[in-house]
């Protein structure tokens, strides 16, 4: 006996099926036929189709497709014929023949419900119902027709796939619903979430449906291999769906969730809703989530920042954090291996640092050792050069998207262009210090098992414009090795009541994994004394302050305030600085040492005098403003830059300031 692949037993045993149900309509028509005479083709030996089926069973070495949906959809022996008769309308040309001479029409070349109840035994008229399994879940499609007995049947297409042995997503479900196939190593804490979710989907409540999971928090990315993990445990497949996609129409609500919870039958599948994006504004899609949630009795989980709540159904709320220190440490060893040499201490650094994903861990690593391949003809990279490439790796890896709120400053300052006191240089200083070795104080130190409060590092400069601010951001950023983003308070406040706290919700969540520096330019704007409430705008005004100061102490990385006005700001902010830098105006003496700094190497000079340009009673930012213009005359005339360029360029920055340029400042210049 030769043995069958599953998928060739499972076609002979649903066309042995077809048999059968063509050995009855083959009946009907001897039994209808008024005149006596025998059909053109005579029917199939009575007992001969039942003896093929016995056969085909006997040779399947595993449950038929067609029995694993009869029992999925509890059909009975009625409704399983009216789905065979529907099958074999596209598998076997001669049941086209059969329906018609079993009807006794021609015109009736194809199956009916009153053919079916005709030809088929234990006929019953539930199974004509909307309610009953062939239409409910949309098994066979009644097609146009003067009743309902009359109308053409056809089978649906994902039904003919599926009994075929071929697994498909119906198309209907396609840009909707979408199977996912990642797979990755979960941390401890991850896995545990997983094996929880799996412990619950072990036992159904008592209705008979899965409990709903809600993942909540900010790590994103690890809820889905959390869910994915989970179903795998289960024996379940998982899809995947975004909230912005459900129909908020309700017909095509309601159709959706009757297609899904087919599918979820037919593919052994659980259903992961990503709200993440859903925002509590959006009432009508808000509702539609709700509503698929409450009604899909299937394995579900919803995926969202905050936790949200079921009415009706039993639900399970996890929150969803990111790996520890000490998970990320081993997802770096572990990702690292012995491949990689010359890397001692860079790991601690990296994770005090960054705040990455298990995956996000492996594209890095992967990135560098492709990097590290294609330098080896170069010979071998030295290990500092080593550390600085895989930081710039794990920099782009967490760049954070910041849209329309905020712009990127490449910066390429260094302590050398920062003219100050020397007290607020200390404190730029140790400012630098605080980030770097955060993770040794808080974690290995045990300053955060003290408290969770107030570990976020928040820096306040306060100084005229022009003074320095935004130059020493630039500095810290490039000591640092981070990113600077410098925000855009324009498109940051709004006045729409809400906005402005999902406007900022949007630029901390972004920044936070890569813990890029944050630079809030005249923060006074954003940050300012919260008022006494006489309206609803005032209250939730001071709920946006009060947001802030949450997300400012929460935030790893650095953010950097800047104002020109320090008195305007909350007295609650100033509390929560960690460090507050007072930029002043620059006396003579500084003056000349940015005049000393300000031309690059690079540029051609003649008979600069320092000291007289010192004289001029202007801040960094215009001296610098002063100096470009300069330039930029000086090399028109094709000449190095000398005083009467300067002069020139002091004149036109005076105008735009609607300053007045004494003699005194510009006296013996020429």
């Amino acid at each position: 006996m030769t043995t069958l692949s599953w998928l060739e037993a499972n076609k002979q045993y649903l066309m042995a099926s077809i048999g059968l149900v063509q050995e009855a309509l083959d009946r009907r028509a001897t039994d209808g036929n008024n005149d006596g005479a025998a059909p053109s083709t005579p029917p199939m030996r009575s007992g001969a189709a039942r003896q093929a089926l016995r056969q085909a069973a006997g040779e399947m070495p595993a449950p038929s497709a067609l029995d694993i949906l009869c029992e999925i959809f509890s059909l009975s022996s009625f409704e399983r014929d009216i789905l065979l008769l529907c099958a074999g309308m596209e598998l076997d040309a001669s049941i086209a023949c059969c329906c018609a001479k079993a009807q006794n029409d021609s015109r009736r070349a194809y199956p009916t419900f009153g053919l079916a109840l005709a030809a088929f035994p234990d006929a019953h008229w539930s199974a004509l119902t909307h309610g009953a399994p062939l239409r409910r879940w949309r098994l066979i499609e009644v097609g146009a027709g003067e009743t309902l007995t009359t109308s053409p049947l056809r089978i649906d297409e994902r039904i003919l796939h599926y009994l075929a042995g071929v697994q498909e997503t119906d198309e209907r479900l396609a840009g909707i619903i979408e199977p996912f196939f990642g797979s990755a190593e979960l941390v401890p804490s991850h896995c545990a979430l997983a094996e929880q979710i799996a412990r619950a989907w072990s036992r159904k409540s008592k209705n008979g449906t899965h409990p709903v999971i809600v993942l909540s928090g900010e790590e994103r990315e690890s809820k889905t291999m959390i869910a994915a993990t989970a179903c795998s445990a289960v024996g379940l497949n998982l899809c995947l769906m975004r909230a912005l996609a459900v129909p908020a129409q309700p017909t095509e609500l309601e159709a959706l969730i009757r297609l899904w919870e087919r599918e979820a039958a037919l593919s052994s599948s659980a259903l992961l809703v990503d709200a993440e994006e859903l925002e509590a504004s959006d009432a009508a899609r808000s509702n539609a989530v709700s509503h698929l949630v409450e009604r899909a009795r299937t394995g579900l989980i919803m995926v969202c920042r905050e936790r949200r709540s079921t009415q009706q159904r039993s639900m399970i709320a996890l929150e969803v954090r990111s790996p520890s220190a000490n998970e990320q440490r081993g997802l770096w060893r572990q990702a690292l291996g012995g491949v990689v040499e010359g890397l001692n201490g860079t790991v601690d650094l990296l994770v005090s640092q960054f705040n990455m994903s298990g995956r996000t861990i492996q594209s890095a690593v992967a990135e560098l050792k492709a990097r590290l391949n294609a330098e080896t003809s170069n010979g071998k990279q030295e290990a500092e050069d080593l550390k600085n490439t895989l930081w710039d790796i794990c920099r782009a890896q967490t760049n954070p998207q910041h849209a329309n709120l905020g712009q990127h400053i490449r910066s390429q300052a260094s302590w050398d262009d920062l003219v100050l006191p020397e007290l607020q240089k200390q404190i730029l200083h140790e400012t630098a210090v605080h980030v770097r070795q955060r993770m040794k104080v808080y974690e290995t130190w045990g300053f955060r098992t003290k408290s969770s409060r107030g570990l976020g590092i928040c820096a306040l400069f306060a100084g005229a414009s022009g003074t320095g601010k935004t130059l020493a951001a630039e500095v810290l950023a490039n000591e640092l090795r981070l990113d600077l983003y410098r925000i855009d308070l324009s498109q940051v406040v709004s006045k729409y009541i809400g906005e402005t706290e999902k406007n900022l919700r949007r630029v901390f969540d972004a920044a936070e994994h890569g813990g890029s520096i944050l630079l809030f330019d005249e923060a006074d704007a954003l940050f300012g004394k919260r008022s006494e409430v006489k309206d609803s705008h005032d209250r939730y005004a001071n709920i946006e302050v009060s947001y802030l100061l949450q997300r400012m102490e929460a935030y790893r990385g650095l953010a950097i305030l800047t104002t020109n006005m320090k008195g305007a700001l909350d007295a609650a902010f100033l509390r929560r600085i960690r460090f507050i830098v007072q930029f002043p105006f620059p006396d003579a003496s500084q003056r000349t040492e940015i005049w000393r700094r300000i031309f690059p190497g690079a540029t051609p000079v003649n008979g600069l005098d320092v000291t007289k340009l010192a004289r001029l009673n202007v801040a960094g930012g215009t001296i610098r403003n002063i100096a470009l213009n300069a330039a930029f005359l000086a090399a028109d005339a094709e000449e190095p830059v000398g005083m009467r360029h300067v002069l020139r360029a002091t004149r036109g920055e005076y105008a735009k300031l609607e300053k007045t340029l004494s003699e005194t400042e510009v006296g013996g210049w020429a």
